[in-house]
């Protein structure tokens, strides 16, 4: 699959299959990750938690649920590899960091979508709940670091259906050409 299939292949996916994700496709998703641009090369300010573990996955499923008010909504959809993408936030208040993160997120995806495997990218999650001690320690954060966004991942119970670029609806973001 060329970038541009995968572009326009990649879709947001709700229902996993329990199997892990293998170590060898990991590798590549950490590699796309490592890929990403980086405002001003800050790329100290970035860090990526893996989760695998799924009892970890599990306790933080039930925090996030329960802070968001939805105690038995699964908000990373059972997915078996969670990737949790934070950053520095940055001392003059500028938040490029966000952006930063967007691109690294970006990236993962669509590499996630070349080698077939489904993800969802996973946002307001992250920036409704209160990030405590506990949750901070879990990730393994470094000292200043703010969980930002969120990457489900896994084999999706329904394969992805391929399709262009030509197959996506031109009008969906407005847009307008100056010249």
């Amino acid at each position: 699959m060329d970038a541009l299939t995968a572009l326009a292949t990649r879709r947001s996916t709700r229902k996993y299959k329990a199997e892990q994700i293998k170590d060898s496709e990991l590798e590549i998703i950490m590699q796309a990750a490592q890929a990403s641009p980086c405002g001003k090369n800050a790329y100290s300010d970035l860090h990526i938690s893996v989760i695998q573990n799924p009892e970890i996955l599990k306790n933080l499923s039930e925090f996030c649920g329960k802070e968001m008010g939805t105690p038995q909504f699964s908000p990373f959809y059972n997915s078996p590899t969670l990737i949790i993408m934070s950053a520095k936030p940055k001392a003059d208040g500028q938040l490029v960091y966000v952006a930063d993160v967007g691109c690294v997120m970006e990236n993962m995806q669509i590499a996630a979508t070349e080698i077939g495997l489904g993800c969802v990218y996973l946002w307001a999650m992250l920036n409704r709940i209160p990030q405590d001690p506990k949750f901070v320690e879990t990730l393994n954060l470094p000292e200043g670091f703010k969980a930002i966004s969120a990457l489900a991942l896994g084999y999706p119970e329904t394969p992805l259906v391929e399709r262009s670029l030509a197959d996506l609806k031109q009008s969906r973001i407005q847009t307008q050409i100056i010249k």
